[in-house]
């Protein structure tokens, strides 16, 4: 047995602001005892497919067996505001309906949020922080005591002609990357949630995130 919901709930935190909080969970009968939730907290800008790119890897988790949730959080709505969208999973129902504080694990889909936002404020230590960038960051104390990883997003979005030069589509890159990363959720399963929900250029979106996947840099922890 499972079950899709969408629901929209507003939400106000600090400045009005709606929160679009997708929830798809899963009856899971063979749960694994030892896997404890785990939270993503994702960092992006207007335009960029933040939020799109929550909601597919909750898919592809989904499609792995997992209860998961996906809910963006927007300030000002327009192109190149900072955004941020979360993802929660488990192995069981789960049922804490707040926003992530203490992820554990961030993307930040504009290395530029790394002059302006505190991306690794909450993130529990050890965690992962995967950035879009050409090439490793050049301050790496804001990442002491993080994994870091980053990929060339932006490059891989341009050479696959999704988006535009000037405001690429990169959130496919980053969901390919992030399974690298993370060694799941299967990359098939990605294929798959890009084939479900991407209607403009699905084929070229599912290479831009098999060349993220095999081109991510794994820097590993920063001390």
């Amino acid at each position: 047995e499972r079950h899709l919901i969408f629901p929209i709930i507003p939400y106000r935190r600090h400045k009005p602001s709606i929160v679009k909080n997708y929830i798809i969970s899963k009856y899971f009968r063979n749960s694994e005892a030892l896997f404890s939730m785990q939270e993503i907290r994702f960092h992006g800008r207007g335009g960029q497919g933040t939020v799109v790119a929550s909601i597919l890897l909750a898919k592809a988790f989904f499609n792995a067996g997992y209860w998961v949730q996906a809910f963006p959080v927007f300030g000002v709505e327009r192109r190149g505001a900072p955004v941020e969208a979360y993802l929660r999973l488990d192995k069981d129902k789960i049922l804490i309906r707040s926003n992530v504080y203490t992820p554990n694990h961030v993307v930040v889909q504009d290395i530029k949020l790394l002059e302006s936002v505190d991306v690794t404020a909450g993130l529990k230590p050890g965690g992962w922080v995967l950035v879009n960038a050409l090439r490793q960051p050049q301050n790496l104390k804001i990442f002491s005591g993080f994994h870091l990883a980053f990929v060339d997003a932006t490059g891989i979005a341009i050479r696959n002609r999704l988006g535009t030069h000037t405001h690429p589509i990169i959130n496919t890159a980053m969901i390919g990357a992030f399974t690298r990363m993370l060694e799941m959720p299967p990359l098939d399963l990605i294929f798959d949630a890009i084939k479900e929900d991407i209607t403009v250029k699905p084929q070229q979106n599912i290479m831009a995130s098999k060349d993220a996947f095999e081109r991510v840099q794994l820097i590993g922890m920063i001390n």
